[in-house]
């Protein structure tokens, strides 16, 4: 799975619409609001590279409201909660 973190600015009157559309995006996982320099920041995963520019380019983009956006794609994951789950299989 492959992940990319998109920091996006809204609109300033529609960033809670623009989260809710962008969350039910296909391919887009979490969308938070944040405080700093961008207005919401989304996590895309994907399967493959070329889904991260169908994401962003071709539907994250294209939501009314969004201004702008840079995305950061996710090398590794370091989680103390994914650990804690893969140590915990078959433990219930």
């Amino acid at each position: 799975m492959i992940t990319a973190i998109v920091m996006i600015d809204a609109a300033t009157d529609s960033i809670g619409e623009v989260a809710e559309t962008v969350a039910g995006l296909p391919g887009v996982s979490e969308v938070y609001s944040v405080a700093g320099d961008v207005d919401l920041v989304a996590l895309v995963r994907v399967r493959e590279f070329p889904e991260i520019a169908e994401v962003v380019a071709g539907r994250i983009n294209k939501v009314p409201g969004v201004l702008d956006t840079a995305t950061h794609i996710a090398f590794r994951t370091y989680s103390r909660h994914d650990l804690e789950a893969a140590f915990s299989i078959g433990m219930d």
